[in-house]
């Protein structure tokens, strides 16, 4: 009995390495997620059609056969007017933020941000080098501090991260701008996450050829209605994706999704369907908010930032009463107050509305003059 009070005294937890420790950690507040949603930024309707038509043609053997990836690459990058070796599929853009992370940046190198943006980055970066992540706070404008944030690369800036149109706020960052950073920093890589470019239309996508330094990267989560099969891609010149391909799983993406892919990129018709109905609801929700009072920000993605001051929360649990769920963004820096509300087809952006006008009444809210906060 001795001996074995002494083994579990002396037994301890095997600790990670200290980076692990110290980095943040995401917690998507995913649970019981039954309700119309409004909180994620997701297609809130189907993929297209074809999707579900190949998802009913995959076989029992095909289950059982390891992904290929490279000939859908090269499918991917002919859409996009791109080579197969400028193309590296992910799993999602969150394992393309991973990727980007552990192939440019060592112990003593900078990653550059602004705020708020995507919280992954900070995850990501911090796991690599933790006491390397700059960021550069936006004003209250919300839009990208551009001179500001020239001003903060420095010679040890190794890996760049800009968001257009950025997550929560929806604003986007003009390209000339986004070329200046890349010129600007040559000894560093620029990664253009465009996981939202589809609701405003500007890329870098043509700009691959010309800028050595530069990475787009793109989501199928979102117009193509690809979320839970977890895609992405990062496109840029050969040379640097070697490197990233490099550290990447052959078979990071499953088949299923592979397979699917190509019939969502197949079905253009629905992807315009798709985004217009996203663009018309955008100017209806914005319409409706600075009829209700709301402060938000004029947004260029698939959702709208509000501030609704104290009373967030409030109007959260209000939603979720009514059957419509929001994402509370209180939390980032410099949204105390804000919410997130996505939109999707005709019917849900109609349903949030009316859901919104009746909970702004429960809590009490008082109306405000408002034509929008950011440009």
């Amino acid at each position: 009995m001795a001996f074995a009070t002494d083994v579990v005294t002396q037994t301890r937890t095997v600790q990670p390495r200290r980076a692990v420790l110290a980095m943040p950690e995401y917690h998507p507040p995913l649970a019981e997620r039954k309700a119309l949603r409004l909180d994620f930024n997701e297609n809130t309707l189907a993929p297209s059609p074809r999707v579900m038509e190949r998802l009913q043609a995959i076989t029992a053997e095909g289950l059982t056969k390891y992904p290929e990836r490279e000939p859908v690459e090269r499918i991917v990058a002919e859409h996009f007017g791109l080579q197969g070796e400028q193309v590296l599929l992910t799993n999602g853009v969150d394992e393309a933020i991973h990727l980007m992370c552990t192939t440019f940046l060592d112990e003593g190198d900078e990653a550059l941000i602004t705020t708020p943006t995507f919280f992954m980055y900070d995850v990501n970066v911090q796991l690599m080098v933790p006491q390397g992540l700059r960021k550069v706070q936006a004003d209250a404008s919300l839009e990208f501090p551009f001179e500001r944030f020239m001003a903060a690369i420095t010679e040890k800036t190794k890996l760049i991260m800009v968001a257009s149109p950025n997550n929560p706020t929806g604003t986007v960052v003009r390209r000339e701008h986004l070329l200046a950073i890349a010129q600007a920093a040559p000894h560093a890589v620029l990664m253009v996450d465009e996981a939202y470019y589809h609701f405003d239309g500007a890329t870098t996508i043509g700009d691959l050829n010309s800028v050595p330094n530069l990475i787009v990267a793109r989501t199928f989560s979102k117009a193509y209605g690809l979320a839970n099969l977890r895609i992405g891609m990062l496109a840029g010149n050969a040379e640097l994706l070697k490197y990233v391909r490099k550290t990447c799983s052959p078979y990071n993406v499953n088949g299923v999704a592979l397979d699917c892919l190509q019939a969502a990129i197949e079905d253009e018709a629905y992807l315009a369907w798709y985004v217009d109905q996203v663009r018309v609801g955008r100017e209806r929700m914005m319409a409706g908010l600075r009829e209700l009072g709301v402060p938000f920000w004029t947004s260029h993605a698939n959702f709208v930032l509000m501030n609704i001051g104290p009373k967030h929360a409030a109007l959260v649990q209000a939603m979720r009463g009514h059957g419509v769920l929001l994402r509370d963004r209180s939390a980032d820096p410099g949204c105390d107050g804000c919410v997130r509300i996505t939109i999707g087809v005709e019917e849900h952006v109609t349903a949030g509305l009316v859901a919104l006008q009746s909970c702004l009444e429960e809590i009490g809210w008082e109306k405000q003059q408002v034509s929008g906060l950011a440009g």
